[in-house]
């Protein structure tokens, strides 16, 4: 998928399908959604892999159909640019709600004291996962103001359970944020 170099360029989405490459987005049992829902990425065309090198269970269990199951979840507007909206791995079901930890992020990183965020799922014997966020200041915050912000334009299940204040973000030699390296919270239930 690509913004196109012709036509409208949208920030905040990864564009079009490319010329001969097909997407679905299909829901967890493999259905398709509705544009402006969410669902994970699918992809068909010759840019995708044949399949895993001798690992003939992972390459089946990769593919539905002839498509190619990314782990990236987005979502689609009715003309057909593709928004991301996490990884499917990032996802957190909590009390059965579908929370996308990267929604949570974009809105402390609008915050004026808040460089980075990371949400993370974690356990709560009630509602199953709780969302916990990991926050890089930019200057000293009160997680209670923080809180208060999130619960004046997130639904109540999305607000962060705790709001922790570490230096920096473990990541990957590439950029990518190490969820599973963030200390752990043992706060939840």
């Amino acid at each position: 998928m690509s913004n196109p170099y012709a036509g409208e360029r949208r920030a905040g989405t990864v564009g079009l399908p490319l010329p001969g490459i097909s997407v679905r987005l299909l829901d967890s049992e493999g259905n398709p959604v509705a544009p402006g829902e969410t669902g994970e990425v699918y992809l068909q065309g010759p840019n995708v892999f044949a399949g895993y090198w001798r690992r003939e269970d992972a390459t089946r269990a990769a593919f539905r159909e002839g498509y190619f199951a990314t782990g990236d979840l987005a979502v689609c507007s009715p003309d057909g640019y593709y928004t991301l909206r996490g990884r499917k791995s990032d996802l957190i079901i909590s009390s059965g709600f579908n929370i996308y930890p990267r929604e949570i992020e974009e809105f402390l990183q609008e915050q004026p004291e808040v460089a980075e965020a990371a949400v993370v799922g974690v356990p709560d014997r009630l509602r199953g996962e709780v969302p916990v966020a990991y926050v890089v200041a930019r200057a000293p915050f009160q997680p209670h103001e923080l809180e208060s912000r999130c619960r004046q334009k997130l639904a109540s299940f999305k607000v962060p359970r705790a709001f922790i204040a570490v230096d920096k973000l473990p990541r990957t030699a590439l950029g990518k944020i190490q969820k599973h390296l963030l200390p752990k919270w043992e706060g939840a239930g």
